[in-house]
């Protein structure tokens, strides 16, 4: 009788080690949570929601134009929240309001207002992103030379859904961007 009952704890012990090491690897490899601080990504995201990355998405595959991801810019210690807008090798012009990708201009529906400021023609180096945020005017993203073009490795997931405030959860989905192909 002994016998079965230090069987049993010691099953109980092991599968709550096991759960335990699951729940760890799942918030240190796969998923996060993220607060929103600040404005620059209204209206897609606002101020003091709650969200969740997907940290391992691009151990697969590389950032998508339109891809909302959270990231560290090499000289700063905060974590920012921005939309992949120019991959490697894009060309990126905002001239008369309007964004142009690969000469294209790009539609934007999320917006809601657009760009004050012109922004000089530049090409996205190799293995880098050119991000921005959505409330284009109140954004520090790519644009500003504080932040510039994001090296991959700085990149630390894909926003998926928000789920704070409980009346805000929704699955987050990328625009699809039509003929931006060089």
């Amino acid at each position: 009788m002994l016998e079965i009952k230090k069987t049993e704890y010691r099953e109980n012990v092991e599968s709550f080690a096991i759960a335990v090491v699951t729940i760890l690897f799942i918030i240190i490899f796969v998923i996060q949570s993220f607060l929103v601080s600040g404005t620059s990504m209204v209206p897609t995201l606002l101020d003091r929601e709650r969200l969740i990355v997907n940290k391992y998405i691009y151990w697969f595959t590389t950032p998508q134009r339109g891809d909302i991801i959270v990231l560290k810019p090499p000289h700063d210690t905060r974590k920012y929240i921005k939309r992949v807008m120019g991959l490697p090798g894009d060309h990126i012009e905002i001239k008369n309001s309007k964004l142009y990708i690969n000469y294209s201009e790009v539609d934007e529906p999320y917006i809601n207002e657009k760009d004050l400021q012109d922004y000089p023609a530049v090409d996205v180096p190799y293995a880098t992103l050119f991000v921005m945020g959505d409330n284009r005017n109140y954004s520090k993203d790519s644009r500003d030379p504080d932040v510039g073009f994001i090296p991959f490795k700085s990149v630390v997931g894909r926003a998926i859904f928000i789920f704070w405030p409980l009346n805000k959860i929704k699955v987050l989905t990328e625009p699809k961007y039509n003929n931006l192909n060089y």
